[in-house]
Order: C-alpha cells, then sequence, then structure tokens
C-alpha cells in the first residue's frame, strides 16, 4: 500500500451511498475536500432506492417515501442537488373508512396550532368523544414535547383518557407510518415530536412531499454532484473493515487497501458491527449497538387495467394496509427521460428502462409499516390480503382486472425508536479521531426518517471539516420556526 503524505485537500472515504452517505459526501465535496464514496450495491439511495421489476421493465421503489414541510434539511439537500422540482407537495390528507367515506384533513386560516381544527371537527372518522380526547392530548403536547420516560406512547395516551378509536384512528394511523413501530413499543419523546413538528407547529410543517420520479434516479443527481467536484463514487465496492494510524485510516475493500485522511461510516448499525475492529477500542460502540432493534416495511404493488380512482394518496383505517399511493398519478406529467433512473455513468450502476405507469391504468403501491406479521407471508397471502382490503376502500378496483402485481419486504428498514433506545444513540464522533459516524440510527435528535438521515451526514460532514481546517463548517439547516400560537412556546 503506498501511503500519501498530508495534503492541503484532504482525501475523505464516505462508506454508505444512502441519504447519510450521500448528504456528507455532497456536503463535504462543496468545500473542496477530494471524496470517495464506496456503496456496496449498484446503485445508490440506500433503503430508499429503486429498481427494474425482472420480465417487465416496471420502475418500482422499495418502498414509498415521503417528505414534511419541517424536514429542513432533507429540503435543502434536494435544493443542493437541484432535484427540489422532482418533489409535488399536498396540503390535504384524505383518511379513507372500509366502505369509501372519506374524511379530508387540511389547513385553514387560523394560527398554528389550529389551522387543522375546522377539517379535524368535521372528519367523520371520528366522533366527538374522539375528538374532545384527541384534542386534549395534543394540547398536552403543545406546549412542550415529553422527555423519555421509560414507557410507550400508548402507555401514555391511555392515561390521558383516549377512546379505542382515537388510537386506532388517528394516533395508530399517524404515529405507526411516521415512525415504522407499533404503538406499544414507541418512546414518548419521538411521537411526541412527530407530532409537534408535523400537526402542531405550522401548516407549512404539515405539508406532504412525494417524489414524482423513481428514487434512484433523486439520488443519482447526487453522484453527478460529487463527481463533478472532483469525487469518485464506487458502486458494488465492499468496504470490509478500517485501521486508524496516526495520520490515516487504511479502508479494505476485497482483495485491495486505500488510504485516506478521514472516513465516514454512514451505515446501518448492524452492518458497522461487522465493519468495526476487533479492538477493545470498539467495544463501546458495539455494546451501545446491541440495544437497537429492527422493524420492516413493506410495499404491495398493483398494476390495475382501468383507473381504480382519482385520489393521490389516502389513508387507510382499520385494515392491515395503512396508505395507497396511485403512482401512475404521482409520475403522471414526468416525460420518461425523467421518470427513469438513467445510469449517469458505469459508476452508478443503474439501468432503469422504462417508467412504471400502466397506460391507461392504475399502478398502486399499499404500504405496510411496521410489518411485523407479514414477514413470513408468501408473496401470494400478501397480495391476495392487500387485493381483498384495497376493494373494500375502492370499489372500482372491485371490477379491475390485476395485471401484475409484486410484495417487497424491507426487514430491517429502521431501527426500532423503542424508549429507552435515545440513550445509546452514538454522536458522529468516535474514538478513533479521524473515523466518524452517520446514520438516521445516530443521535440526530430525530426518528429513523429521510431528513434525520440527511441529518447525520451533515453533522458528521461538519466534523470531518472542522478537523481539516475549514473554518466556520455548518452544513445543518435550522429547523421550521413555529408559527401562531405555537411561537409562544418557542
Amino acid at each position: 500500500m503506498t501511503v500519501r503524505p498530508w495534503t492541503e485537500t484532504p482525501r475523505v472515504a464516505v462508506v454508505g451511498g444512502g441519504l447519510a452517505g450521500l448528504a456528507a459526501a455532497c456536503a463535504l465535496a462543496e468545500s473542496g475536500l477530494q471524496i470517495t464514496l464506496f456503496e456496496r450495491r449498484p446503485f445508490l439511495g440506500g433503503r430508499a432506492s429503486s429498481y427494474q421489476l425482472p420480465g417487465t421493465g416496471e420502475v418500482v421503489d422499495n418502498c414509498q417515501h415521503v417528505l414534511l414541510g419541517c424536514c429542513t434539511n432533507l429540503i435543502q439537500f434536494y435544493e443542493r442537488l437541484g432535484v427540489q422540482e422532482k418533489i409535488r407537495w399536498f396540503d390535504r390528507l384524505t383518511f379513507l373508512e372500509p366502505g369509501g367515506r372519506a374524511s379530508v384533513i387540511s389547513p385553514s386560516f387560523l394560527p398554528a396550532p389550529l389551522h387543522t381544527a375546522p377539517a379535524f371537527l368535521r372528519a367523520s372518522c371520528l366522533n366527538l368523544a374522539d375528538k374532545l380526547a384527541i384534542a386534549a392530548a395534543m394540547a398536552a403536547l403543545a406546549p412542550m414535547a415529553p422527555k423519555d420516560s421509560g414507557d410507550s406512547f400508548l402507555t401514555w395516551l391511555r392515561r390521558r383518557g383516549q377512546t379505542e378509536r382515537a388510537i386506532e384512528r388517528f394516533w395508530k394511523t399517524v404515529l405507526v407510518s411516521a415512525l415504522n413501530e407499533d404503538m406499544d413499543r414507541v418512546s414518548v419523546a419521538y411521537a411526541a415530536q412527530v407530532l409537534r413538528e408535523s400537526f402542531l407547529k405550522s401548516a407549512t410543517a404539515g405539508r406532504m412531499g412525494v417524489p414524482t420520479v423513481p428514487l434512484t434516479e433523486l439520488y443519482n443527481s447526487a453522484a453527478d454532484y460529487v463527481q463533478q467536484r472532483g469525487g469518485r463514487v464506487q458502486t458494488r465496492a465492499v468496504v470490509e473493515s478500517f485501521r486508524t494510524e496516526f495520520a490515516e485510516v487504511s479502508l479494505a475493500t476485497g482483495s485491495s487497501e486505500e488510504a485516506f485522511d478521514f472516513v465516514v461510516l454512514a451505515v446501518p448499525f448492524d452492518a458497522l458491527s461487522r465493519i468495526l475492529p476487533n479492538t477493545t477500542a470498539a467495544d463501546p460502540l458495539r455494546q451501545a449497538m446491541s440495544h437497537f432493534e429492527t422493524s420492516p416495511i413493506t410495499g404491495v404493488h398493483f398494476w390495475f387495467d382501468r383507473q381504480i380512482t382519482d385520489l393521490d394518496h389516502a389513508v387507510l383505517l382499520d385494515r392491515t394496509i395503512q396508505w395507497m399511493f396511485h403512482k401512475s398519478r404521482l409520475l403522471a406529467g414526468q416525460p420518461a427521460s425523467r421518470r427513469l433512473g438513467k445510469p449517469n455513468n458505469s459508476s452508478t450502476g443503474c439501468c432503469l428502462e422504462k417508467a412504471s405507469k400502466e397506460p391507461n391504468g392504475s399502478y398502486v403501491e399499499l404500504v405496510v409499516s411496521s410489518s411485523k406479521d407479514l414477514v413470513e407471508k408468501s408473496r401470494g397471502e400478501i397480495t391476495d390480503m392487500a387485493l381483498a382490503e384495497l376493494r373494500e376502500f375502492l370499489p372500482a378496483a372491485r371490477e379491475a382486472k390485476v395485471v401484475r402485481s409484486t410484495v417487497i419486504k424491507e426487514v430491517h428498514a429502521t431501527y426500532s425508536p423503542r424508549p429507552g433506545v435515545e440513550g445509546y444513540r452514538p454522536r458522529p464522533e468516535t474514538v478513533w479521531p479521524r473515523v466518524f459516524l452517520a446514520g438516521d440510527w445516530t443521535a440526530t435528535g430525530w426518528p429513523a426518517t429521510m431528513e434525520g438521515a440527511v441529518r447525520s451526514g451533515y453533522a458528521a460532514a461538519q466534523c470531518v471539516a472542522r478537523v481539516a481546517g475549514i473554518r466556520d463548517a455548518s452544513f445543518l439547516v435550522p429547523d421550521l420556526p413555529p408559527a401562531g400560537f405555537m411561537r409562544l412556546f418557542g
């Protein structure tokens, strides 16, 4: 191995091509550092990626990802890449009951946190007792988010007299989707943060953004960004271990070894455990990671021979399936060359040749968060269940023919935001002065979301930049300020 001396342009390796690694790589490349990004898969985006369905040419996302207006760092990341116009924003959420009755939640002229109160009061999916209970709990959350007491959020809700319908049709609907965990396993602090940021803070904070292109297309733009600034992006590159010395860090990738001045390890906690050196210095980090568990997400994709709904998306109540995203409508209006995850060069390795759109039909994705009961079920069992349930919500789907379908299980989709886990989330700095951590499971102050991943990447990049001598390095974007009466609480 050839050891290069320290130069005025530090060499930084970023291990992991998910959002955390991409955010770190782009921020450091913009700062003039020499970046090499390693991703073990043939495409970028990590768990937010797309692939071509074998034998069909259809392009599918591994799971539907959405963002909210409060995701300031993620929005800035999209602006950095120049892909912000590929996000479509919605102010309205439609809650569907079996049978098809709809309740629409949207903001009004009232100041936060009352901006959704008129729509909430009109919602037919809840009765007056449900609404009064929810309002009382929201009033308790508005002034300050409670700390992690060791109790689950379900316990917190029951202590505050929530009705079973309120729990099932509001709290569970919102929080299981946002946190990818069952209510009896969710920390009070994480649940409170989601509710305060998305429902209470402002109307802008609660807007929902949905990508109008396959996810890999968004993140291939990050490869362009790094390469245009002199960096390298290597896919199908498995980093097996690292070794630290006084003036450098060596990464082992297969049969070769390469030295860098700094390394950002932007991988999930279970992948990190395989990379860490077998030394006592790594023991505290290994011990912290042993407290983490994962929770699955399942996506069920159907292509129908006709239109089955005019809705772009909907929340589905009282059944296993929780969300419907009408992908053929969400992708509509995008030229084929923009819908596809075109390969930018051979290094990004993703070749998606055909748009995910059934002509004159409907392509929908159904999402089941915290899908533990589906992990062991067969594809046929899942599609039969999902189709039967979808037809309860959308009458037009009863007569429609299924052209094709597929099921995507992300078994280790996110870390589980259980009570007490916050104390084990590590900061970017490690015991090795030239090695830093990133990932949505690290200490970002946010749960496992795309916003949390980008925040972790920016936080690690700030650490690298400052140690490298870049003055006033600051990549993190401030939180969205509260509006209306929420300004009284800061």
